[in-house]
């Protein structure tokens, strides 16, 4: 095992050098192979940090742990303790996958729509993303504690150590979090937190490369990994996340019998047939996994593995499957445990034989209705609407008795709810909650209640080969370019059999944020004209996913971590 001061000299070379290239990445030129084990994640610091526990004889879910510690750390805007996860996982020995959920849910006193005050008055989006109404209960450190229970095999306080050395060591500021430090220093650096461990004395982001330490984290840390979930949930962390939940503007709703009582839950995946593969992805309340599920299954119906890759009509069929999904992705989906989702009725073949023939070749649909999956008459539910999208990290990791999962972690907003606790970031996931809740006893499968969690576009997804084993674990972040970019990543594999760094890197296209996207400065961008000419209105927008995926190759394991961020896959 490399030591971390090494690692940070590496580092710091590797990033200066990709600064210096206004590189935001540290791309690899290929696919990462391996015969045994692999980890793939947005950092390097991370994934490296996963491989040493694989080395050391962990499993899967023990890497995820020390891969989670670390990304709270170096990587605090996308993910962290104090965020919401789900996951997905597969045992090699039982042959069995489970699902699990730890996603950020409101409190007890939530009330339906986050900007409305008690009296009746209201608070502008823009404050309310980014305040202390805005945190909801963080649920991943229980989702980790639920896993390592149910598939771990080191001590839980063994898994801490290598973020604790970089909290306490420093780590590099790598390029992605640079940038979006850059975005909004004004906003960020309001926080005395955020400023003091990111922002020179001049008010400027610090440099790529600089060396961050975080003391406060380190100490948070060295309490989980003494105490567990428990020392966040009823423990000494609990009264540093109700006071910062607590700071103006807009104090949140957050009390310390709602940490106590929240719990991640084991929730089954969603399956269903594409391109001759088993696809399971999250279940409800990702709205993610079935999306990904919907537009998988339309895809393949219309065709797509027979047309070229990056050809117009292609990119045709990607944005009307996506199109239709985000329609009913809009209506049917929110919290199973408050309302009746129709999760299997929405990826039946039958379902998606009737809203694959709204489709042509060649012509955009010129309205996308909502299906009706129960084939019932009353009325629709209502539309959600989050008022925020999210900054999301995805994780993917085999090990060698062929256990693997797929963990999607997120603070929800770039930094959250731009504040801190013990050093550690605060998520504001909430704002996934619907903006509008609709009229009183309208349906609305979206909207905040307390205890409640809200639907989310992460979509960790496992598909299973003809052998009913893993053959690919893919994931990403991005906020609702989630479910787009896992979708056509896995189009990109089984249906046009490219590799795993090909699979990452190729151009996004989408419509799952409410327009048709296609990325800026890439191929994609010449396919604008082509696809007005079918009736389209496509948009050039910067597309900065961070999609993650490990695909079974003969002999062992393929990797790529998506160049636009800053990860790597590693493995042995």
């Amino acid at each position: 095992m490399a030591s971390l001061p090494r690692l940070l000299l590496a580092l710091l070379l590797a990033l200066a050098m990709a600064g210096a290239a206004g590189d935001g990445a540290l791309a690899a030129d290929a696919p990462t192979r391996a015969t045994r084990q692999m980890v793939a994640t947005a950092h390097p610091l991370a994934s490296q940090a996963g491989l040493d526990v694989l080395r050391a004889g962990g499993s899967a879910a023990d890497a995820a742990v020390a891969v989670q510690a670390m990304l709270s750390v170096v990587e605090p805007n996308a993910s962290g303790l104090l965020g919401g996860a789900l996951l997905l996982h597969w045992d090699g020995a039982t042959r069995q996958l489970q699902g699990y959920e730890g996603l950020a849910a409101a409190p007890a006193a939530a009330t339906s729509r986050l900007t409305e005050n008690p009296g009746g008055t209201r608070v502008g989006p823009a404050i309310i993303t980014r305040s202390g109404r805005a945190v909801g209960v963080p649920g991943t450190l229980r989702l980790l504690a639920l896993v390592h229970a149910d598939h771990g095999r080191l001590p839980w306080r063994d898994l801490f150590a290598p973020a604790i050395q970089a909290a306490e060591q420093g780590f590099p500021l790598p390029p992605t979090l640079h940038r979006i430090l850059a975005a909004r220093p004004l906003q960020l650096a309001r926080d005395p937190d955020i400023r003091a461990l990111f922002f020179a004395r001049s008010g400027e982001p610090l440099p790529v490369g600089s060396l961050v330490r975080n003391p406060a984290q380190a100490q948070a840390l060295r309490l989980l990994a003494q105490g567990g979930a428990e020392a966040l949930h009823r423990g000494p962390l609990a009264r540093a996340v109700l006071d910062a939940v607590a700071r103006e503007p807009v104090p949140g709703w957050m009390t310390a019998e709602d940490l106590a009582t929240y719990e991640a839950k084991r929730r089954d995946p969603v399956c269903s047939t594409a391109f001759q593969r088993r696809i399971c992805s999250a279940a409800p309340p990702s709205s993610g996994g079935v999306a990904v599920q919907q537009q998988l299954g339309l895809m393949e119906r219309l065709g797509i593995a027979r047309l070229a890759p990056d050809s117009a009509e292609a990119a045709h069929l990607i944005l009307e499957a996506s199109r239709l999904a985000t329609a009913d992705r809009r209506r049917w989906l929110g919290d199973p445990d408050y309302v009746p989702v129709p999760t299997r009725e929405l990826v039946a073949p039958t379902y998606l034989d009737r809203r694959a023939a709204a489709l042509r070749p060649g012509r955009a649909m010129k309205e996308v209705a909502p299906g009706n999956p129960l084939q019932r008459s009353g009325a629709l539910p209502t539309a959600s609407d989050p008022l925020a999208l999210a900054g999301t990290s995805q994780v993917v990791i085999v090990d060698p008795s062929g256990s693997g999962l797929s963990l999607t972690t997120t603070n929800n907003l770039n930094f959250g709810a731009e504040r801190m606790a013990a050093g550690i970031a605060l998520n504001n996931g909430l704002t996934n909650f619907s903006a509008d809740p609709g009229p009183p006893g309208a349906p609305a499968f979206n909207r905040m209640e307390g205890g409640k969690r809200p639907a989310t576009s992460m979509a960790p997804t496992i598909v299973l080969g003809p052998d009913g084993s893993p053959e690919l674990l893919i994931g990403a972040g991005g906020g609702l370019r989630i479910i787009d970019s896992v979708a056509v990543a896995v189009v990109e594999v089984l249906a046009w059999g490219s590799d795993a760094l090909r699979a990452t890197a190729r151009p996004r296209i989408g419509t799952q944020s409410g327009a048709e996207e296609l990325e800026e400065g890439s191929a994609a961008a010449a396919l604008a004209e082509p696809l007005r000419a079918m009736g389209h209105n496509p948009v050039l927008r910067e597309m900065n996913t961070g999609l993650q995926l490990i695909r079974r190759i003969p002999g062992g394991w393929e990797g790529a971590a998506d160049p636009r961020r800053d990860g790597v896959a590693l493995g042995d």
